[in-house]
């Protein structure tokens, strides 16, 4: 038995640089790189030194406010460099990694007979407590609340996400035992959604209440299925864990291995043959984006290389490294054309909402090469009704925004801050003719909120 989820409002963007369903092995990085700032919030306290070796899954840092939230490494390894910022904050930590991999040996875990408690310290002790976020806040979960109900969306609806149907082939055994496992944290219920005419592996899990959904982007964003759901009110908890990352923690579970891999889609028009690879968290990009990767033409002008999505994703230079919970590598042209009548002026090439904009809307079926350009500068907000097409939760996206710009936290609250992410408002961002950073303006309101009220 399962629930129908059917989104109206949203924008499918359908661009150019799919992934052909082929997995290729990507070329084993020699250096592996993790950086604090992927995980929003945490304050690393350094374990492991700069000179030190490490096994995959040996301890590199933990969470200062919270020290049982432990970061591990995906390598086996010499910590090469520990790269510091102002304050002698931690920017990164990078690893050279060993010709072939040893693993710290955390056991089999036996699920049915063990008792919540037990979970939640294996889950702590073996690193795979940062696959778990929360909602409020978007963060990592706090380990001393149970969240009312746990949601995993394998249904992705983000321009040129990787299928999880595809990637997520084959493993059922990992998917099942993290969802055994987690189930056994909530009194409430595992929320776990597909889509509607998809042939995933999630599906026939056991111990989940099963969820189909249908409609345009951001139907596959888990914020959306929470809205739907079981919305978030104050003094609620809903813990949030993707697909790939429950593979990892299955994988933990029944082989007592820490294996960070992931099937990660190289996508984007300034891709010679988008497809799939199989690599790890914090390995180097170039591995991946040079070979049959860059198109030929665009070696020659600049593109942009996002660790993600297109539109919540973030960029990343060509020496740099995956981030720890991205599956999806986008690159396309960097927009350095300069428009003279800015957003304005009647395009054909443009994805667009607004008929009044743009005649796009003209070949709604058509794929877009979209590059980066913004078309035109920061302005104030204009009311135009776009947002409210684009968005689907039960929430006012303008009113929102403009609550955590002037910081007024009773605002926020009354208005739903406690179910938002960043990424809900991406779509609001890429319709915005004022060209105003949702994602950044929430992220800000949610770290207020955060410290506020905590």
């Amino acid at each position: 038995m399962s629930n129908d989820i059917r989104i109206k409002k949203g924008l499918d963007i359908k661009l150019i640089g799919e992934a052909e369903k082929t997995v290729e092995n990507g070329i084993i990085s020699n250096f592996c790189t993790i950086r604090p700032e992927d995980f929003h919030g945490v304050i690393p306290k350094l374990v492991a030194k700069e000179g030190t070796t490490v096994k995959a899954g040996s301890i590199l840092f933990h969470n200062k406010a919270q020290e049982s939230v432990k970061f591990l490494s995906p390598v086996s390894g010499k910590i090469v460099e520990v790269v510091r910022g102002p304050k002698r904050r931690i920017d990164a930590i990078r690893i050279e990694a060993d010709k072939s991999q040893t693993f710290e040996d955390f056991g089999k875990f036996d699920i049915d007979s063990a008792k919540p408690d037990a979970v939640k310290a294996h889950l702590l002790a073996s690193g795979c407590w940062p696959f778990i976020k929360q909602r409020p806040y978007d963060v990592i979960a706090n380990p001393e609340k149970s969240p009312k109900a746990i949601f995993v969306s394998g249904y992705a609806s983000a321009p040129l996400a990787a299928d999880l149907d595809f990637t997520l082939n084959g493993k059922e055994a990992e998917l099942q035992a993290a969802v055994s496992a987690l189930g056994k944290l909530t009194e409430g219920k595992v929320h776990v959604s597909v889509g509607k005419s998809s042939n995933s592996p999630l599906a026939g899990l056991s111990g989940i209440t099963l969820h189909k959904v249908s409609g345009p982007h951001p139907s596959g964003n888990v914020g959306t299925q929470i809205n739907k759901i079981d919305p978030v009110n104050k003094g609620e908890v809903v813990w949030t864990v993707s697909p790939q990352d429950l593979v990892i923690i299955g994988e933990l579970l029944l082989t007592g291995k820490f294996n960070v891999e992931r099937i990660v889609a190289l996508v984007g028009s300034s891709i010679e043959k988008p497809r799939y690879f199989k690599t790890l968290a914090g390995s180097e990009i170039a591995t991946l984006i040079f070979d049959k990767g860059v198109a030929k033409d665009a070696r020659s002008r600049d593109y942009r290389i996002i660790s993600g999505n297109v539109l919540s994703g973030k960029e990343i230079q060509p020496n740099g490294s995956l981030d720890f919970y991205s599956n999806v590598v986008s690159v396309i042209p960097e927009g350095d054309d300069y428009e003279f009548f800015g957003w304005t002026m009647p395009v054909f090439n443009k994805v667009s909402t607004s008929r009044a904009l743009t005649f796009s809307w003209l070949a709604p079926k058509k794929k877009y090469d979209l590059n980066t350009n913004t078309n035109g500068e920061h302005r104030a907000f204009v009311t135009t009704g776009t947002y409210e097409e684009v968005f689907p939760l039960d929430i006012f996206p303008m009113q929102i925004l403009k609550a955590c710009m002037y910081q007024d936290l009773d605002e926020m609250e009354a208005l739903g801050m406690y179910e938002v992410a960043p990424e809900d408002f991406a779509l609001t961002e890429f319709v915005c003719v004022s060209k105003q950073p949702h994602q950044k303006i929430i992220r800000q309101g949610l770290d207020l909120m955060l410290k506020e009220i905590g």
